[in-house]
């Protein structure tokens, strides 16, 4: 069927506004990924000719000690951040949802994801400095005492954590905040009038509803997890004793620091596949328990 004039000047309007993000999309993550992957055949330094080594970038990876800390790390910090991030998320969402004045809530909890992460962890490590960061003064005050949160071993970890939390609550609220407005009032007041009350108004109405925003913020939330980088290499470069080194670190520290440009591409092939099936895992299971409509 032939498309009328104003249809076709629609596509022609519609392909030169998605023209920038796909020209984004192509220069700054399918090209990368492409040269990521010839790069992993090949043995650079980043200055001298490339030599071809096949797949012993794989094997130097896999048999890499760093490798197995990098990825024992960043299933460590995805396992606590993620579920925690996402479950304050939502209550903090439900909360505001029924506040007055939620629109200046959302802007408040939503400015740290304007702030620069350098800006952020300056904050952050003048929190956690062991003499006089406001976290241990307040300890003190309750006759506790306090920690060098980021220079012990058995603190670091938790201590990013924390702050990452804090740092990705403002955009998860925002998305489930819409996610709630979402849900017809119409359920809501017949289920109350069948005799429901709150506990399952929310169970059986409301969390079946927002599942697609649910899925969004879990598989984004999962993605930054994996991917973490900002907040450990600034605060704590990796350390202490290598408890917060992570794959996104490993990356960097073999990239530039030792200079083995085709073993770190590597081991970004890996996280990206690892991210991807892990992504994929999430979208087929979301079959069960996602709703649409």
């Amino acid at each position: 069927m032939k498309k009328s004039k104003l249809e076709r000047s629609r596509n022609r309007w519609g392909i030169v506004f998605i023209l920038p993000q796909l020209i984004s999309l192509v220069c700054l993550g399918m090209i990368p990924i492409v040269i990521a992957f010839v790069l992993s055949f090949f043995d650079w330094n980043g200055f001298s000719s490339p030599v071809f080594t096949g797949f012993q970038n794989f094997k130097a990876v896999f048999t890499d000690p760093d490798t197995a800390i990098a990825i024992k790390n960043t299933l460590l910090y995805s396992v606590i951040y993620v579920p925690c991030s996402i479950v304050l998320s939502l209550g903090l969402a439900i909360l505001l949802n029924k506040a007055w004045g939620k629109m200046f809530y959302r802007a408040v909890f939503f400015l740290p994801q304007i702030v620069t992460s350098v800006g952020i962890a300056v904050v952050w490590s003048w929190i956690y400095q062991p003499q006089f960061g406001i976290l241990n003064m307040i300890l003190k005050f309750f006759g506790i005492q306090g920690k060098e949160w980021l220079r012990d071993p058995s603190t670091a970890m938790g201590a990013v954590i924390v702050m990452s939390i804090w740092w990705g609550l403002g955009y998860n609220i925002v998305l489930f905040l819409a996610g709630l407005q979402n849900v017809p009032r119409t359920y809501v007041d017949a289920a109350k009038i069948d005799g429901a009350n709150e506990r399952q108004v929310f169970f059986n109405i409301t969390v079946p509803l927002i599942s697609p925003t649910t899925l969004l913020v879990t598989i984004t939330t999962m993605i930054n997890a994996f991917q973490v980088f900002d907040q450990m290499f600034l605060l704590t470069s990796g350390g202490p004793a290598k408890k917060t080194y992570t794959m996104a670190i490993h990356i960097y520290q073999t990239a530039f620091k030792s200079y083995e440009l085709g073993k770190a591409s590597t081991a970004a092939l890996i996280l990206f596949f690892v991210v991807v099936t892990v992504s994929v895992i999430q979208f087929k299971l979301s079959d069960k328990w996602v709703h649409y409509g």
